[in-house]
């Protein structure tokens, strides 16, 4: 890269990075060779590792889950928002999530963070089953049942299993609407 990198293009990196080496690779060495750059590209950004992990984590906070929740809130009143949510979370691959639990494994202050969003996530999920007229205690449940579909969904290997077509997550959705 002959242009000035800047944090945005750091975190992106070191989003990148970790998806595709897990958190191990979080070095600014390696990360600096891999940009063409010099070390003090990195620390001109980040007061060290630990601040850039910290923006990191805030980044993948902000992307999978402050924005979805964004989203869905921008469609309110519209019929089939958990079908729309469904639709988003299981057609993609998921290496950073994979990536960020294996990490969260290993230390308990990303740990806290995943925990968060977790509950974060699970509470939005029983929304919007109140929502789509299911009683709140049974809605907590099915949340619940839900995000765990969702977080196994990342470690199936076999791409053909990996992965429901749109008419498929919409015919499970369905399922927990009633």
């Amino acid at each position: 890269m002959n242009d000035r990198l800047t944090r945005p293009d750091w975190i992106r990196h070191g989003l990148r990075t970790l998806a595709r080496d897990g958190p191990n690779a979080l070095k600014v060495g390696p990360m600096s060779a891999r940009l063409k750059v010099s070390r003090g590209s990195f620390y001109w950004h980040f007061q060290d590792i630990a601040d850039f992990r910290a923006q990191l984590l805030q980044s993948w906070q902000e992307i999978s889950t402050d924005r979805v929740i964004r989203d869905l809130d921008a469609r309110e009143g519209e019929p089939d928002r958990l079908k729309r949510l469904m639709r988003r979370a299981l057609s993609g691959t998921r290496n950073l999530d994979r990536s960020i639990r294996s990490w969260a494994a290993e230390d308990q202050e990303v740990a806290a963070i995943v925990a968060s969003v977790d509950a974060r996530r699970v509470a939005r999920i029983a929304e919007l089953l109140v929502d789509a007229g299911v009683e709140s205690e049974r809605a907590i449940h099915r949340a619940t049942f839900v995000y765990w579909a969702y977080l196994g969904q990342a470690a199936v290997m076999d791409p053909r299993l990996s992965s429901l077509s749109a008419e498929a997550s919409d015919d499970v959705s369905a399922l927990f609407e009633r």
